[in-house]
């Protein structure tokens, strides 16, 4: 589990592609590493990867052919910047809202608005995942826990804080960037369990 708080941003160093996987070397910038195992989850761009081992730099993961279709990883580059954060545990403060690093959705940015110091920002997203978002509600955006503005059947607005836009890959997106999508954990379970209620 995760907040979408982002505790620093990486870079991806080097992909090798295995079969219809891959491997990714991250690079982990400034993120803090002296508490974190081999096996321990690291949300990156709001997909939870396993660290599977340690170089100097970083690590390594491997991507399943379900996270390379499932997320915007099937388009990485050498060099791109990625939003890391560790997982939680018992002392972490939850700054942000309970966020599991399994993407539903790629969206796609349609609006980046600079207004002031902030920057309105609208996305893109399935229409079978408008009934999860919820205005004034939360949702992950490339792991970035983020509160929603409106919400259409097909799109939803987020304001950012000149903290999130200076501190995340965020700054660096464009109309027309594609972002991982995580909904509200709450609404998804919410809407699976008023499945099941009597008509």
């Amino acid at each position: 589990m995760f907040t979408g708080i982002i505790q620093a941003v990486g870079e991806i160093k080097t992909i090798e592609l295995i079969d219809k996987s891959s491997r990714m070397h991250i690079h982990t910038g400034k993120l803090d590493l002296t508490n974190v195992s081999i096996g321990d989850s690291i949300a990156v761009n709001g997909v939870c990867l396993t660290a599977t081992q340690w170089l100097s730099d970083g690590f390594l993961a491997d991507l399943s052919a379900e996270t390379l279709a499932c997320t915007t990883f099937s388009s990485a580059k050498i060099g791109d910047s990625v939003n890391l954060e560790k997982c939680l545990t018992p002392t972490t403060a939850l700054g942000g809202h309970f966020v599991t690093g399994h993407v539903d959705a790629v969206g796609e940015i349609i609006r980046y608005e600079p207004l002031s110091n902030f920057v309105i920002m609208g996305i893109q997203l399935p229409a079978d995942l408008a009934r999860f978002v919820a205005s004034k509600g939360s949702i992950t955006v490339d792991g970035i826990s983020l509160t929603v503005n409106e919400v259409t059947q097909t799109s939803f607005l987020v304001t950012l804080v000149p903290h999130t836009i200076e501190q995340t890959t965020l700054q660096h997106k464009l109309v027309g960037s594609r972002v991982n999508l995580e909904v509200d954990i709450i609404a998804r379970y919410t809407a699976r369990f008023l499945s099941f209620a009597p008509v």
